[in-house]
């Protein structure tokens, strides 16, 4: 469904320079998008097409077909720029498996095209990247994943499904998405990208190993690889917490309230600024025995047990005395979630009751060890991605950029560079080398993929297009865009050293800009060398 709004929020795009159009001469983009639905069926393969509608600049469009877990009622999206919206239905195998996906096709086409991902076990078209890519020229594609709605439910006993959320809902959508395109402006596309996060960061990784073709450039931010120890990981938090009623447990309060003031006091200051942000939590050992309840104080204090409780939470994941994952960072227990319900996590849940054990019955109370490693060795269609040989990918002169919020409170942000120095040692690589195609950042202060307390828009969302209330209307710029980066690196051979954030004021771009940080790629860390630590100059990567 479309409405028109007649004022438009991000109306500065319409006064930026991007790139021509490249589609051919006489192109006539209202009627070729009017017809487009019919001249597609039969066209492809496999592929039902819906409908194709023009959608007008600065029109709100909602979604009622979509799966009520996916959408807030009543929530709609703005569309920035005139856009051609095709929706589509894909069958996958003959097992009653297929994704339903859907191309915007811009009039502004930069001749560039764009795939986006999706998040947790969601099975949601994420219409705000669909917004973002189409908005800034690219031909953009999403799709459901294989199935629809936030739930894993539909895994059990559909491998075919499973398959597609793995990897190829993402592989289909590109390679119709593609054809579509083509289809549509009379010429191919000249460059693919992909940006996605977490679920979405883990898919990108997955093209990158095993479809390296699909892109020229791959943005992975905070990505859920290793896939079966991270839910290890997760459920694990429940053996060391305990229950809501057992004396090991924190509540989300005693979190928020007495140990991340604590976190604050003794490692926000390891980068000699003040500022409520742990800059780099790999450097913080953080010690809650100052906590602990002396004679008969039990007001914000804690037990020994709850202390233990929290020197747990913040070590390394084992099973069985093998390292499995990265820790959890202090300066993540603001947003405490994991490890705070006095439950299993609810898609660590999902994840073992209906792929694991294929019983929506299983308690998963009584998840161990055992079953952390036996999700390991079931791997299912190699969902762990964590293969380190990706030198198909760099033959290719493929680019890939990585990104993690450094209070990441869902996913580690060890794990991002531990994935680094994975392929690193894989391929027998040395930094100058890995610099070459594959450059990493740590944001500080990012939670998992957006928001916190640090310069966190980094261009991974469309509230970086509203680039008029930074320093010069820059919001686009390459060295504060991780996605234009990303262009320039393919397109130019310039590669990002840097990437500069932006903390908007309330998180509200309309507020301007609170300050700027700019955050390094590995294996460098940011230093304060002084002045105002607000300015991105008082920060030096070293």
């Amino acid at each position: 469904m479309v409405k028109s709004s007649p004022t438009l929020a991000l109306g500065v795009l319409f006064t930026l320079c991007l790139v021509s159009a490249q589609a051919p001469p006489g192109f006539d983009f209202e009627s070729t998008c009017t017809s487009l639905a019919s001249t597609l069926s039969g066209s492809i393969p496999n592929t039902t097409v819906f409908f194709s509608s023009l959608i007008p600049a600065g029109s709100s469009i909602t979604f009622p077909d979509t799966d009520p877990s996916c959408q807030a009622p009543g929530s709609s999206q703005i569309v920035p720029v005139d856009t051609c919206r095709v929706t589509m239905a894909v069958s996958t195998s003959d097992q009653g498996s297929g994704i339903q996906m859907e191309t915007w096709l811009p009039r502004n086409w930069t001749g560039r095209f764009l795939s986006t991902g999706n998040g947790g076990e969601a099975g949601c078209i994420q219409y705000g990247d669909m917004a973002y890519g189409s908005t800034l020229g690219f031909a953009t594609v999403g799709a459901n994943g294989g199935h629809n709605g936030t739930s894993g439910r539909a895994f059990l006993n559909h491998p075919e499904v499973l398959k597609d959320f793995v990897s190829r809902s993402i592989h289909t959508n590109v390679v119709v998405g593609k054809q579509v395109t083509e289809m549509f402006y009379g010429v191919p596309h000249t460059k693919s990208y992909y940006l996605g996060c977490s679920t979405g960061g883990r898919q990108g990784l997955k093209s990158v190993q095993d479809f390296p073709d699909d892109f020229d450039g791959v943005i992975a931010g905070a990505a859920a690889a290793d896939y079966n120890h991270l839910q290890g990981r997760n459920g694990n938090f429940f053996l060391i917490t305990g229950p809501s009623n057992a004396s090991t447990f924190l509540s989300v309060s005693q979190w928020v309230n007495i140990v991340h003031p604590d976190v604050l006091k003794q490692c926000d200051g390891i980068d000699k600024v003040l500022d409520g942000i742990v800059e780099d939590p790999a450097l913080c050992d953080y010690d809650p025995s100052g906590l602990i309840c002396e004679g008969n104080s039990t007001v914000n204090c804690i037990s020994e047990a709850q202390a233990e409780t929290i020197r747990k939470v913040f070590s390394p994941f084992f099973i069985k005395g093998q390292f499995a994952f990265p820790r959890v960072e202090p300066g993540t227990e603001s947003l405490p979630q994991l490890f705070a319900s006095g439950t299993i996590f609810g898609l660590t849940a999902n994840w073992f009751r209906f792929v694991v054990f294929s019983d929506p019955n299983f308690d998963v109370n009584t998840l161990g060890p055992d079953d952390w490693e036996l999700a390991q060795e079931l791997d299912p269609f190699n969902v762990s991605t964590f293969n380190g040989d990706i030198s198909t990918f760099k033959n290719r002169d493929g680019k890939l950029i990585t990104y993690h919020g450094q209070a990441d409170q869902l996913i580690a942000p060890g794990n991002t560079p531990r994935y680094y120095e994975h392929v690193l040692r894989t391929m027998g690589l040395d930094f100058g080398q890995m610099d070459e195609f594959y450059r990493s950042f740590r944001i500080s202060g990012m939670g998992h993929c957006s928001g916190g307390v640090g310069a966190w828009e980094i261009g991974q969302t469309l509230g970086a297009v509203a680039g008029s209330v930074l320093p010069g209307g820059d919001g686009l710029s390459p060295d504060r865009n991780v996605l234009m980066a990303m262009v320039r690196w393919v397109e130019e051979g310039v590669a990002p050293d840097t990437i500069l954030g932006a903390k908007f004021v309330n998180d509200d771009p309309d507020e301007g800009v609170q300050f700027s940080r700019r955050h390094c790629r590995l294996p460098m860390r940011n230093t304060f060398v002084g002045g105002n630590s607000t300015l991105p100059e008082s920060w030096s990567c070293r």
